[in-house]
């Protein structure tokens, strides 16, 4: 009821009886406030008709004004869909006039699927992940799936992540970094959770496929390569430690230094993924390790820490990269291709991995965790 407040002069306005209606056919009730003198007002409350609604044109009116068919109508509206340009348009054409869209929330209800794909990471400031980021959200949109990013920090852990996923109703999730316990993902799993997928990293979780570098060969072919530059007093700058998936590189990479009967390998822990951390790790070092003793090559976890470390030695050492320190990342970033750093490092394939996992969720491929072969990217730094 909209109630409207009417000023009608000094002598209140005749009310007609009960159940009369005038020509507007509002019905009109009076409140008298006070006695009748010349400050007295009267307070007309008019009700007023809710129209209805107009109906929403559905899928069946597009089809019947353009004069083709329901699946004709749903093919427009499908990104990639078997379709004529022609068709297309003239779907469009009549959608637009009618003002259709289709209800995406009433067919996931009768498909049971939702063609959302929640992605979950737990470092927006690496360009390695920037980078998968884009090749991924471009893969699950050429499919017709769209992406959910769900950022992993302090603030919102894993735990409130795969409960807002499941709550969504996600297709899928996908797991794109190192911040995830074992025991949330045991916790949350269930007959009809959404399947779980490890990106870029090693899964340690039956059940959880991943795709990934094949870490092994990968060590194989950086430790051979600075051991056949010269190089006999390796160090390995590490990240966080993960709490799901393991990383194998800096296990690989001692393996292949045993195997040439070096056993001393120098860890270098920076505790985080960033050029900060990096280069606070690798000043620490160098501060308390005389010269005589020092690493003469460093493997980075990944491009960042290897970028932080490329400035410090040279910067504020005046140490000749490689001369003195050869540095070797880990990823392929642009960034590393920049003459100032000339960063020699191990590119995944992440094109192709990123393929490979979207074909498994879409149920193209068996899901089972790969290793995918990259390539040393060999520069100036080693």
């Amino acid at each position: 009821m909209q109630r409207t407040l009417a000023r009608v002069g000094k002598k209140p306005a005749a009310c007609p009886p009960d159940g009369m209606h005038d020509a507007t056919g509002l019905g009109r009730t009076s409140v008298h406030l006070g006695p009748h003198n010349k400050d007295s007002e009267t307070i007309s409350t008019v009700k007023t008709h809710t129209s209805t609604p107009p109906r929403k044109a559905t899928a069946s009116d597009v089809a019947r004004e353009a004069g083709v068919s329901k699946w004709t109508v749903a093919r427009a509206f499908t990104a990639g869909a078997s379709i004529s340009p022609h068709s297309r348009e003239s779907v469009m054409a009549v959608a637009q006039r009618l003002g259709y869209r289709p209800n995406l929330l009433a067919r996931s209800l009768s498909t049971k699927r939702t063609h959302q794909v929640a992605v979950m990471v737990d470092d927006f400031a690496n360009p390695h992940k920037l980078l998968a980021l884009e090749m991924l959200t471009a893969e699950l949109q050429a499919n017709n799936l769209m992406a959910m990013l769900i950022h992993i920090g302090e603030a919102f852990d894993d735990t409130h992540a795969f409960l807002t996923a499941d709550q969504r109703q996600v297709d899928a999730v996908v797991m794109f970094g190192s911040g995830f316990r074992a025991s949330t993902l045991q916790q949350t799993q269930r007959d009809d959770s959404p399947p779980l997928y490890v990106l870029a990293r090693e899964s340690t979780i039956d059940g959880v496929p991943s795709v990934s570098c094949d870490v092994e060969p990968s060590m194989g072919e950086i430790v051979a390569h600075l051991a056949g530059k010269g190089y006999r007093r390796p160090g390995f700058m590490s990240g966080p430690k993960p709490l799901l998936t393991q990383v194998g590189r800096q296990q690989y990479h001692a393996s292949h230094w045993l195997k040439r009967g070096i056993d001393n390998i120098v860890e270098i822990p920076s505790g985080q993924y960033s050029l900060d951390a990096a280069q606070k790790a690798l000043r620490h070092y160098l501060r308390s390790t005389p010269e005589a003793e020092r690493i003469d090559a460093l493997v980075c976890e990944n491009d960042v820490l290897a970028l932080g470390a490329i400035d410090v030695a040279r910067h504020e050492f005046g140490l000749q990269v490689p001369g003195q320190l050869a540095i070797v990342g880990y990823d392929g970033i642009e960034l590393g291709r920049l003459a100032s750093f000339g960063l020699t490092t191990y590119e995944q394939p992440m094109r192709e991995m990123v393929r490979v996992l979207v074909e498994m969720i879409l149920g193209q491929r068996e899901p089972a965790s790969l290793a995918l072969r990259g390539r040393l990217i060999l520069r100036q730094s080693a």
